[in-house]
């Protein structure tokens, strides 16, 4: 089933739409969480979370891009329990491609700015930028895959992969800078 279709199901209400979400989306979702998170319960919990979060969203939300709006509320949910699991003690991994893009994006944007409309300013960055670049951007910061994974993924040498990520944050950062988002 089509994204269109199963945004229409959770529009009407239909919990088929529940199911259709799980069937499309569901590996997707453990493998974004379990970058995050180390316990399978705690992953499929999160989740089960991001579903019921969909269906309570959805509508009045009306996300263009069905899946990178579960991607998102999966991540954001992911890193919540992380962070509640593990107050003091931080994974360094996750430590380390958030603090990458904390001076790109702001984590807590202010109440001028709208996290929709931050978001779609990132969504028309990404897709500013060629294939490679945003898929190597989107695999750090959104799935939360290591430096190594990127470069075996895309055949890659780990400092070119480096190299992009850094090259692609300053280019962001002077992107949102000129939309209005100039928060340093």
């Amino acid at each position: 089933m089509d994204d269109a279709s199963i945004i229409e199901l959770l529009r009407q209400r239909d919990e088929a739409a529940l199911n259709e979400l799980k069937h499309k989306y569901d590996h997707l979702c453990l493998y974004i969480a379990g970058n995050v998170l180390s316990q399978r319960e705690d992953i499929e919990e999160c989740v089960s979370s991001a579903y019921y979060e969909v269906w309570n969203t959805i509508p009045p939300a009306a996300p263009n891009d069905l899946k990178s709006y579960l991607c998102r509320i999966v991540r954001n949910i992911a890193i919540n329990r992380y962070e509640y699991n593990s107050a003091a003690k931080r994974d360094r991994r996750l430590t380390v491609s958030l603090d990458e893009i904390a001076d790109c994006v702001p984590a807590t944007p202010d109440e001028n700015i709208s996290l929709s409309d931050l978001a779609d300013s990132l969504s028309r960055f990404l897709r500013s930028q060629d294939d490679v670049h945003r898929r190597v951007f989107v695999r750090r910061y959104t799935y939360g895959d290591s430096l190594a994974d990127i470069a075996r993924r895309y055949s890659l040498n780990e400092k070119t992969v480096a190299t992009y990520l850094f090259r692609t944050r300053n280019k962001l950062r002077k992107f949102l800078k000129k939309e209005g988002y100039d928060y340093e």
